[in-house]
């Protein structure tokens, strides 16, 4: 396989994968959608930010954030409390709920990851990894931004 047919054959298959990681998290816990459950792993990561942080780590729009932080505020997933050192700042954080939804969520996933590479071999499993986290770490021209850099004539 030439480079150039690889490159897109993996852009497809990360199409698919994509696809498929939306679809499945409807049925994982119909009130939470990938992006819910990617924000609420973040706030659990970081032991809570801003809006704004978030809007920025994910390169989204601020009014996007809003409204995904609105509908997990309404389903009492999340709650704002003011920061302590700087107190016109509100802080985001997981409600028990919220853990609670974002745990069962998180091992269902695993489950399912498990389940789908139970026959992978070992090597096969590292190398997977390796590539996963060398291709999410690169950092290109704009940082945050998916698309690679231009093409050089």
């Amino acid at each position: 396989m030439e480079a150039a047919e690889a490159v897109e054959t993996i852009q497809r298959e990360m199409t698919s994968f994509a696809r498929r990681a939306r679809a499945s998290a409807g049925r994982l816990h119909p009130e939470l959608s990938l992006v819910s459950y990617t924000l609420l792993g973040h706030l659990e990561e970081s032991g809570g930010c801003r809006a704004t942080d978030l809007a920025a780590h994910y390169a989204l729009d601020k009014s996007t954030v809003s409204r995904q932080v609105g509908a997990l505020e309404r389903a009492a997933l999340i709650e704002r409390r003011q920061d302590p050192e700087d107190h016109r700042v509100q802080v985001l954080h997981l409600t028990d709920a919220g853990r609670r939804i974002l745990a069962q969520v998180t091992e269902s996933r695993r489950t399912a990851f498990q389940e789908r590479l139970a026959q992978w071999p070992q090597a096969d499993l590292e190398r997977f990894a390796e590539y996963l986290v060398r291709y999410n770490a690169w950092r290109g021209p704009a940082a945050g931004s998916d698309l690679p850099p231009p093409a050089v004539p």
